[in-house]
């Protein structure tokens, strides 16, 4: 399935549920965020994982499995005619992953372990990596070229939010010219950076009024698509619920998203010089 993310293009759009509770959750979402496409004119890539490796608790439910959880998602994929993306964290999981998945997303977590970008991107399908809340926006060049260096030029990068201080993340927006200055499109993980990491003890936490905000700041910085997790019932869910956009409020979400987008694309590049040296002046001598 050929999907082209950039400026000259309609809005892309990675959705879903955060992981795969069942297979009722995956596929009636699906299905409402296909209709919403058709209707909104935005391209749609269906998101949930077969497996949340990085739960805070050992207890935490982490879903159905790479076999299980795979069938499910190319079940969906048959039905719907869907592109579909999912994590991996294992290099195994690659080879039988790329086998179903349309683009294999590396978790943000996992972003500098080179065999495991290696072994994604030589499955030949179009990787999506999270930047690390550890890593500056330039040193993702790096991570960029361990996937090209294998011989896959379908590479995105996206923005999920900086560590600031415990518990809590930040997004600075200056990191989406900055990683588009290296040739790669951009998305804006819109869930997930407004999550409060660990943030309500052995679970995260999160801020999901302020989605909306950040959102549109990053379209107007330059997006060239978004990363959202949307689910029937959030305070049901059985991940990340405090930081899911609620199925029955997608579809306003993301009709602005796609009116300000339009706009945004339809703008000229504004581009300002960069400060150039400074004039120091010395202090006046005493009269």
């Amino acid at each position: 399935m050929k999907l082209e993310i950039g400026k000259s293009n309609k809005l892309v759009i990675i959705a879903g549920p955060c992981m795969l509770e069942s297979w009722e959750v995956a596929f009636n979402t699906a299905s409402a965020l296909k209709s919403l496409a058709q209707k909104l004119n935005f391209n749609l890539v269906f998101k949930a994982s077969f497996d949340k490796a990085n739960r805070t608790s050992i207890n935490s439910f982490r879903g159905p499995g790479l076999e299980t959880g795979l069938a499910m998602l190319n079940d969906v994929k048959q039905k719907l005619g869907l592109p579909i993306l999912s994590d991996v964290h294992e290099t195994h999981q690659c080879a039988q992953a790329g086998a179903v998945l349309d683009v294999i997303q590396i978790p943000a977590f996992l972003c500098r372990q080179t065999d495991l970008v290696v072994a994604a991107a030589r499955t030949g399908k179009a990787i999506n990596i999270k930047k690390g809340q550890f890593v500056a926006p330039q040193d993702m060049l790096h991570t960029v070229n361990k996937v090209t260096e294998a011989g896959n030029q379908n590479v995105s990068v996206t923005e999920r939010g900086t560590t600031f201080g415990y518990n809590n993340l930040v997004v600075d927006f200056r990191s989406i010219p900055i990683i588009q200055e290296q040739g790669v499109p951009v998305i804006f993980d819109a869930t997930h950076s407004v999550q409060l990491p660990s943030g309500a003890g052995g679970v995260s936490s999160g801020q999901r009024q302020f989605i909306p905000t950040l959102t549109k700041a990053a379209i107007a910085a330059g997006a060239s698509g978004l990363f959202m997790e949307v689910h029937p019932n959030p305070d049901k869910a059985l991940s990340d619920g405090a930081t899911q956009i609620p199925l029955t409020q997608a579809e306003e979400f993301i009709a602005q998203c796609v009116k300000l987008y339009e706009v945004m694309s339809a703008m000229p590049e504004v581009a300002l010089p960069q400060q150039g040296k400074c004039v120091e002046f010395a202090p006046a001598s005493a009269v």
